[in-house]
């Protein structure tokens, strides 16, 4: 017969080989989102990279790629999860700023909600697609205008990333 102890401590040794087995699946949930992070045609895009992180009533996703053209830099991101939620406030107000430096303009975009935020002096802004109440999609960039960057984010098939945002 197997003393308490003994079957304790073989317990403790079967939870510390499968713990790691458990957070690796966790791991994997970024996964689904990274070949919809696709090529974009003249630039170099880095390779894609994602995290997920599971937490007790909280979990949060993001998958990201950076792409390149000489100066120019374009940054595309997947968050799902509480800072996505967030990210969706100015959304909820419909608010439409402009300025002699720049503009933050609601719109749509593949019949989502979108965001539009441009710096004219520093040529930069932010195209922020509302996916779900806490999933988001962003491109931010850099040293290109306002048009390039929507015809750059409408090559990302958003109706895909959102579905695979409510897969479980």
């Amino acid at each position: 017969m197997i003393s308490a102890r003994r079957a304790i401590c073989w317990a403790l040794v079967a939870v510390s080989i499968l713990w790691p087995l458990s957070s690796a699946h966790a791991e994997q949930t970024f996964q689904r989102f990274l070949p919809l992070l696709v090529d974009l045609n003249g630039w170099q895009g880095k390779k894609p990279d994602g995290m997920s992180m599971e937490m007790p009533n909280n979990s949060m996703t993001t998958a990201t790629r950076d792409y390149v053209r000489g100066s120019a830099q374009v940054h595309a991101g997947i968050v799902l999860g509480p800072a996505a939620a967030g990210a969706l406030a100015p959304f909820q107000t419909g608010m439409n700023v402009q300025t002699t430096d720049g503009h933050m303009i609601s719109s749509t975009m593949q019949g989502l909600t979108v965001v539009k935020t441009f710096n004219t002096p520093q040529k930069s802004g932010a195209v922020i697609v509302a996916l779900g109440k806490d999933a988001v999609f962003s491109l931010s960039y850099n040293g290109i205008t306002e048009d390039e960057a929507l015809a750059l984010a409408e090559k990302f098939d958003l109706k895909a990333i959102q579905a695979a945002g409510q897969a479980k």
